[in-house]
Order: C-alpha cells, then sequence, then structure tokens
C-alpha cells in the first residue's frame, strides 16, 4: 500500500482497495487508479494555486478560520471546491481542538481517511492542485466573536475572512454592529499586528534603517532628522498596526480612539483578531 501511494499519491483506502481487486499487482493497480482518476493527482502538485477561497466555522468552543488554494477561480467558486472546503471546515471545527495546526490537522481521520487523503482525491475529482494553505484556530469559550466575508461565495465562504475576539457586558445589536464594523476594517485595511508592541523588533528596525536611508542625504541638523525619523516611524505605525489606524467607518478617528468613545456607554475589549486572504 505504500509503495503504491507513493508512485501514485492516491489515498489509502483507494491504493488498498485498487491492490485488492488487481491482486497486489502493482502496475496493474496503477493503471486502475488512473482509471478512475486517483493517479493524477502528484502530477498536478508543482503547479501554482493561487486561487481558492476562505471559509469561516464557529461552535461554542471554538472557531476555525480554513484557507484552501486552487489554480483557478473557476474551480473556487464551484459547488464541488465549496463543498469540499465546507466538509474539511466542519472536520476541523468538531476537533474542538484549540491547539490544532495545519500539519497535524492532515493528519485527522474522517472515515478511515485522513484529511491529506481527502485532499488528494479532491484533488483529482477537480483536476487542479489544491493546497490547504492556512489553518488558524481561536478558543472563544470566554470571549465572543463575530466575522466578516469579503467577496462571498456563500455566507461562510469567501476571498477575505477577517474575524475580532472581544468581552463586552452586553451583547447588543450595537456591539454586533461595532464588532462586525471593526472586522470590516481589517478586512479592507489589513493591519500587521495589533499595536506596535505587537509588532517583530527585525520589522520596527528595517523599517527604521530604510527611513534613515532615505533621509540621511537631506543636509538637515541631526536633531531634526531625529524629529523627521519620528514623523516617518508614526505613519508607519499608523499603517500597519491596528489600533493605530485610521478607523474606515470614520477616517477622523483611529480605531483606538473609536473604541475608546464606543466604550462610553458599552465595556468592549478588543481581545484579538485574525485575518486571512487570498
Amino acid at each position: 500500500i505504500k509503495e503504491l501511494r507513493e508512485k501514485t499519491g492516491a489515498g489509502f483506502l483507494d491504493c488498498k482497495n485498487a491492490l485488492s481487486e488487481n491482486d497486489n499487482n502493482i502496475e496493474q493497480s496503477i493503471d486502475s487508479l488512473r482509471k478512475k482518476g486517483l493517479a493524477k493527482a502528484t502530477k498536478k502538485s508543482s503547479r501554482e494555486a493561487n486561487e481558492g477561497a476562505v471559509g469561516f466555522y464557529s461552535n461554542e468552543s471554538i472557531s476555525i478560520i480554513l484557507k484552501i488554494n486552487s489554480e483557478t477561480d473557476f474551480s473556487a467558486k464551484s459547488d464541488t471546491f465549496l463543498d469540499f472546503l465546507d466538509n474539511i471546515g466542519t472536520i476541523a471545527l468538531n476537533t474542538n481542538d484549540t491547539n490544532l495546526n495545519l500539519n497535524d490537522f492532515l493528519k485527522v481521520e474522517d472515515n478511515g481517511k485522513s484529511i491529506s487523503d481527502l485532499l488528494t482525491e479532491m484533488i483529482a475529482k477537480i483536476g487542479e492542485n489544491l493546497i490547504i494553505n492556512d489553518l488558524k484556530v481561536f478558543d472563544n469559550k470566554e470571549t465572543s466573536v463575530n466575522y466578516y466575508i469579503h467577496n462571498p461565495y456563500r455566507k461562510n465562504i469567501g476571498k477575505i475572512v477577517s474575524a475580532v475576539l472581544y468581552s463586552s457586558d452586553k451583547e447588543s445589536d450595537e456591539v454586533k454592529s461595532f464588532s462586525k464594523n471593526l472586522c470590516m476594517h481589517i478586512a479592507a485595511s489589513k493591519p500587521e499586528a495589533m499595536d506596535i508592541d505587537n509588532l517583530p523588533s527585525e520589522l520596527i528596525e528595517s523599517e527604521k534603517k530604510i527611513q534613515e536611508e532615505m533621509i540621511k542625504d537631506s543636509g538637515k541638523p541631526s536633531n531634526v532628522m531625529e524629529k523627521i525619523l519620528e514623523g516617518k516611524m508614526k505613519k508607519f505605525y499608523s499603517e500597519v498596526t491596528l489600533l493605530n489606524q485610521n478607523f474606515v467607518i470614520d477616517t477622523d478617528k483611529t480605531v483606538k480612539e473609536a473604541i475608546i468613545d464606543f466604550n462610553s456607554s458599552n465595556n468592549f475589549i478588543l481581545k484579538n483578531y485574525i485575518l486571512i486572504s487570498l
């Protein structure tokens, strides 16, 4: 079975059945799998897959955001692909494992087949390379969650999925609306981190060096150059950190200021955000 899987890329059960049907003859089993379209997947695995879709799945314990890439937008919009994404997303959700990562997920079994096997079968069925490219899992037992789908194919699947984890004294329509607006902002502005302290130090240092390089030949005194650098970095932070970005719903405020204003009548705490896009 192992040898046949390595040669064809077909799933465990498909290889087992093919060998059983062909008296354990490897070559005949390969031919059998090819006729069924199950031995083509490995040939497609080297193709680029830059299209696809992202799905959101949630229950009382966890929320999942899952991205699967395909070669073409045509396939990504098909019911076959979207049903597969929904099926895989539901399997991930039903693990209720807040520590689930992508590598472990590929080994999870459903009805005797691993996620990796199911993916191989779907590659053969669709005729394109597919890649389970991203999996984000977050615990929402003690928090509330809201999400937004941009360019939706289904109510929970689209090109971009953003979500916020938050706490509030009340789950009112006002709170739901505000948290949804935050999700929409995240999808539009694509922050790299919640706040300055959450940015990787290497990224900050790299940006500083770039800005210093750009202003070093200005001929201005060092104290003036420091002020210029400070202003450049402030602008950088306002572009890449969520709390310091101008809020797309009210551009006169930063996201941080919008949350502070909202909290004048609501006890709302933004705990985390997730963004996955194609």
